[in-house]
């Protein structure tokens, strides 16, 4: 036998083969493989219909969001700009109260000042009355002549305090 002669009871039987499958096929497996397909066909319109309202409803949702995000943002920039208004009047008020302050604790510096110069001139005045009388006083008591006065001087020199 060659292989390549034909053989025509092998090509008879497979020619009733494939026919008795397509009968069978035809039969049971094209009507549920069709109505499937049908079926199929069915829920794929059905879901594309769902996701274009779901799309649309979408669409709707973010214009929604869109206009409540722009109010928003207008919203937080009206309170911003009143909370710098705000602060910007608290701190002038803080300026101005600090500025007084200043003020008065120069007046007041300026005032004790004034007071402890008195006080120390006050002070010098009596220390120097005082002084002039204690070297009236030696001068009185003793014979004035070149030397002793110049020696008055040194003891009186002496004894001042050195601060």
């Amino acid at each position: 036998m060659n292989l390549l002669s034909p053989n025509w009871g092998l090509a008879f039987w497979l020619t009733l083969t494939f026919l008795i499958l397509l009968f069978v096929l035809r039969r049971y497996a094209w009507g549920p493989i069709v109505s499937a397909m049908e079926e199929r066909e069915k829920t794929i319109d059905s879901s594309i219909q769902r996701a274009e309202e779901a799309l649309a409803e979408a669409k709707e949702i973010q214009a929604d969001n869109e206009k409540a995000r722009r109010e928003a943002e207008q919203k937080a920039q009206r309170i911003l700009r009143e909370a710098r208004e705000q602060a910007e009047q608290l701190r002038d008020e803080e300026r101005q109260k600090t500025q007084e302050q200043i003020d008065e604790m120069k007046q007041q510096a300026h005032d004790e000042i004034e007071r402890e110069k008195q006080s120390a001139l006050n002070e010098l005045r009596s220390e120097v009355a005082d002084l002039a009388v204690q070297a009236a006083g030696k001068i009185l008591h003793e014979d004035m002549n070149q030397d002793h006065q110049r020696r008055m001087v040194d003891e009186f020199l002496e004894d001042l305090p050195r601060n």
